[in-house]
């Protein structure tokens, strides 16, 4: 016979039992239809081929130096002006000026938002990409002019990066239509845009003549940095968020990504896909090497989730320390402008984190960081570099990337 304690244990049991029950069901229910600032889009994820052919492991990259810019963070691209010095953007929204040894180190303005990308003019004149204020033009006193900010009315959410032609055409990336860094931080809004994958990226062109502002190129997934061709007539383009670079005609207008492919478009093409990693700034050395960074490496995780939005979905009610961020690697690529392969150096270690650049210059290469304390130096002939073509180039034999 069931005493009064037995029958009191089994309420207590069934109490318990209905309270976790409803947990569990509260918890689904968060999981599945608590909103979320993106709206995932399904893509198609190439199978990722891992570190082999020309991007064998290595460790040529772990020899780097670092520069401090402290109490700074984020040299996140450098530039050499016409006066010889070394120029980087910074997080605090300062534009840093140094000599190639890291002494000397000044804020020349601060644009009050977030310098990425920047180019100087054929007088010297210092051109920005700022992912909160748009194209800038920076003056000799630091007085800033916004050169772009709308395109036809439609504003620019996340300038990224810029280059100028040598009729004085600014191409320049808005990474994303979407999320706004003003209001989100670079970084957040890149991580959103990337996960919902819905390509509203674009790359546009400011003609300072008749300062209009127009479209080159749309739908795509984060553009990131961009370059231009030895002669001038093509464009280079890293899409971040599908691992790719393009390969787009300078003088095109209009052009919308998905269409292009589609229809084999030759004035849009991919040159370099399935990369290991997201790639980030694009820039181009005297000896008409094309240097990217790739500022996270592939995982597997992300990739799986690409043709899944609704699971992307989930990972955003997670909490941040649940996400699947990809770890630190340091890896940045070099090819030519057929998308061959002529040097990729890594450092499994990630000395310097999140390596989002290179800029090739005397001798030595630059490396940027998204958000170290610090830049990154190592001599071009330490990291097996050789003038481009020439036979003992490191990538000579190294063929195409990733397809």
């Amino acid at each position: 016979m069931m005493g009064p304690r037995c029958r009191q244990g089994g309420h207590a049991t069934g109490w318990i039992l209905r309270i976790v029950g409803m947990l569990l069901l509260a918890l689904i229910a968060y999981l599945a239809f608590w909103p979320v600032p993106i709206e995932p889009v399904a893509w198609d994820a190439p199978a990722f081929k891992g570190y082999t052919g020309p991007h064998a492991p290595n460790e040529r990259l772990a020899a780097v130096r670092l520069i401090s810019v402290a109490p700074a963070v984020g040299p996140e691209h450098i530039d050499f002006g016409p006066d010889g010095r070394l120029y980087t953007g910074v997080l605090s929204g300062a534009i840093l000026r140094m000599n190639p040894d890291g002494s000397g180190l000044e804020t020349v303005v601060n644009t009050g938002g977030r310098p990425l990308g920047f180019d100087f003019t054929a007088d010297g004149q210092l051109i920005v990409a700022d992912a909160t204020k748009g194209l800038l033009a920076i003056g000799a006193d630091g007085s800033i002019r916004v050169l772009a900010d709308h395109v036809d009315g439609d504003p620019i959410h996340y300038a990224d990066a810029v280059v100028i032609a040598a009729d004085g055409r600014m191409y320049f990336t808005d990474a994303s239509r979407r999320f706004a860094p003003r209001e989100l931080g670079t970084f957040d809004a890149a991580l959103l845009d990337i996960l919902e994958a819905s390509c509203t990226g674009r790359v546009l062109v400011y003609d300072p003549g008749s300062r209009r502002t127009e479209l080159v190129i749309g739908s795509l997934c984060f553009p990131n940095g961009v370059a231009l061709s030895g002669d001038g007539r093509h464009l280079f383009i890293a899409e971040t968020g599908e691992y790719r670079i393009w390969k787009v005609a300078a003088a095109a207008r209009g052009l919308d990504a998905r269409s292009a492919l589609a229809s084999a478009d030759a004035r849009a093409r991919v040159i370099a896909a399935n990369l290991p990693g997201f790639p980030d700034n694009l820039t181009r050395s005297a000896d008409g090497r094309l240097w990217t960074g790739l500022t996270k490496p592939r995982a597997a995780a992300i990739d799986r989730m690409a043709s899944k939005p609704w699971l992307r979905a989930v990972t955003f009610r997670l909490p941040k320390a649940m996400w699947p961020v990809p770890p630190t690697y340091g890896h940045v690529i070099a090819f030519d402008e057929d998308g061959r392969v002529v040097a990729d150096l890594q450092d499994p270690a990630g000395h310097l984190a999140e390596t989002s650049g290179v800029t090739e210059h005397g001798g030595r290469l630059y490396i940027h960081s998204l958000h170290a304390g610090a830049l990154g130096v190592l001599d071009a002939p330490a990291a097996g570099l050789r003038p481009a073509g020439s036979p003992e180039d490191l990538g000579a034999a190294q063929g195409p990337a990733q397809q």
